[in-house]
């Protein structure tokens, strides 16, 4: 199967397997997993960072931020859209007992400076305390300008704010930048890394911060169920994706950047593409069908009144070239 979905269906390359299949392991939960402790190490170098979390999700390493950041009555801010809001399952304030202040963001996904400083809680009994500003990089695909990031830095130390950045696809920002991840990580206080989507990966997820901030997150990540034995395995594959596909995901956006342009060639209502994510408007009494049709021809979509085509490194060019095919057969059946 084509599989576009998400960049979440990619697995595991031979190469990638290998190394899992030859990691030495130790029980993480003492702290004696080599490979563990290597990705932790290597990723916070990479990052500038003092030190790194390996998570089994991405989910678990956005709430663990969030409960080392913030304490129970107080809030964050964050984008009405954010995964850490919307998508995972409100778990800051189910667990954590943090409430959130969700805003609108910008057609280009940063949070309106602004409309921020709007929601920051004054020092009052009645008021949750306004503790976190937390923003996504990538937001649905977009990269937020690197000035904005520089912006937002200073409004939250002029704000005495913390801020953490949802990096699940961090790496596909710093490809599109052309620059090091330390030089996007340097404008943050903590931020997440998913080692399963674009990177390849089979699981897992890296939280970096300072080291204050990373013992807090050792204790939430046990608390919430995050501690792993032998997890040397799931690190291999980590590591592996860090050193041998980032600079690839280039490949993803130039695939992404191809493929939209040849379905609008094609007749497709081609809304946007960003980075390894296009967005394609689907007549709303053709959403069904488009599904099973292309399934019955070995591409599997979400289709939806907005489709979204994820790139990822299980898809060829080769393949898309079918994809635009069949697209096309069927706005032409």
């Amino acid at each position: 199967m084509i599989d576009l979905r998400s960049d979440t269906v990619t697995r595991p390359t031979r190469a990638m397997l290998e190394a899992m299949m030859s990691a030495p392991t130790g029980d993480d939960v003492y702290g004696d997993d080599p490979t563990v402790n290597a990705l932790q190490h290597e990723a916070a170098e990479m990052a500038g960072k003092e030190a790194a979390l390996f998570l089994p999700t991405g989910t678990q390493a956005n709430l663990v931020a969030l409960l080392s950041h913030c304490q129970r009555g107080e809030e964050y801010i964050t984008g009405q859209l954010a995964h850490n809001y919307l998508y995972e399952a409100g778990g800051a304030a189910v667990l954590g007992s943090i409430q959130p202040q969700p805003i609108d963001a910008a057609p280009d996904g940063t949070l309106p400076l602004d409309a921020v400083a709007a929601k920051i809680k004054a020092d009052d009994v009645h008021f949750a305390r306004t503790r976190l500003l937390s923003l996504e990089n990538t937001h649905n695909g977009k990269v937020l300008p690197r000035e904005y990031l520089r912006e937002a830095r200073r409004f939250t130390q002029e704000h005495n704010l913390a801020l953490h950045v949802d990096g699940a696809r961090i790496f596909n920002a710093v490809v599109e930048y052309g620059c090091e991840l330390s030089e996007v990580a340097r404008e943050c206080d903590s931020f997440t890394i998913c080692l399963s989507k674009g990177l390849g990966a089979p699981v897992g997820s890296l939280l970096l911060g300072s080291r204050e901030l990373i013992h807090r997150a050792l204790r939430w990540r046990k608390m919430t169920g995050g501690g792993m034995r032998q997890a040397g395995i799931l690190a291999a594959a980590g590591r592996y994706a860090l050193r041998h596909h980032v600079e690839r995901l280039r490949e993803d956006h130039d695939n992404a950047a191809w493929l939209a342009s040849t379905l609008r060639e094609a007749g497709a209502d081609v809304r946007r593409q960003d980075t390894n994510m296009l967005f394609v408007r689907v007549e709303a009494q053709d959403v069904g069908e488009l599904g099973d049709y292309m399934k019955q021809r070995g591409i599997l979509i979400n289709a939806a009144p907005v489709t979204r085509l994820v790139t990822h490194l299980d898809v060829e060019r080769a393949q898309l070239e079918q994809v635009v095919q069949h697209w096309q057969h069927f706005l032409n059946r």
